[in-house]
């Protein structure tokens, strides 16, 4: 069966939005400064100045993970559509704009860690980002951007999806306040929260 078309509008937004998640993904390393000590330091003080950028590395590596997660619930959303529609264009520039922002917030967040307010902010932009893509998602899997042929079972994973990301950084939030030093650990209920939202469509849908 043969592909069905794009209209040349919401190809444009895919390639824009692509681009914009490959530039805040690769910006991430470049926050993360290499130590620069004299030529006779000793072994040990270049694995201590390396064990200074744990926190670093720790947040480059979860700030990636969560980069990651938001493209490819953006892929997979607009893999179901084939029309543009102008109602998204806010709404994407919008999530483009939050995640352009993620390096800065992850830097902070990695020079401070364990204190509560740079815990705060960088888990508010991650529920920021999540609403919003939530919006966009919600958006590209309704008509009229919807693919025609789109499987139901298909748009339900990436409407729930997007819901259980708004969940976990609303964990991942509350968590900042009570304890800052591993407020990203609530990204992780993430897939619980999916699994939860699978199950309550499921019985709704055998109700």
């Amino acid at each position: 069966m043969a592909a069905a078309k794009i209209d040349h509008a919401l190809e444009r937004t895919i390639f824009f939005s692509d681009a914009v998640f490959a530039i805040a993904i690769t910006l991430l390393v470049i926050e993360i400064h290499a130590p620069e000590l004299p030529r006779s330091t000793s072994d040990l003080a270049q694995i201590q100045a390396l064990a200074h950028l744990v926190p670093n590395f720790v947040g480059f590596a979860v700030s990636f993970a969560v980069i990651g997660m938001f493209w490819m619930g953006h892929h997979r959303a607009f893999s179901l559509a084939t029309h543009y529609s102008p109602r998204l264009l806010g709404w994407n520039l919008g999530l483009l704009g939050v995640i352009a922002f993620m390096p800065f917030v992850t830097s902070y967040l990695s020079s401070n860690i364990f204190q509560r307010v740079p815990a705060i902010f960088y888990c508010v932009t991650m529920l920021a980002a999540a609403l919003l893509n939530m919006k966009v998602n919600r958006t590209a899997t309704s008509a009229p951007m919807l693919d025609e042929n789109a499987s139901p079972q298909a748009v339900a994973y990436v409407q729930q999806r997007s819901t259980s990301v708004v969940l976990g950084a609303a964990t991942a939030v509350a968590m900042a306040f009570v304890v800052p030093a591993f407020c990203q650990m609530g990204l992780m209920s993430i897939p619980i929260w999916l699994r939860l939202l699978t199950w309550r469509a499921d019985r709704r849908a055998k109700a």
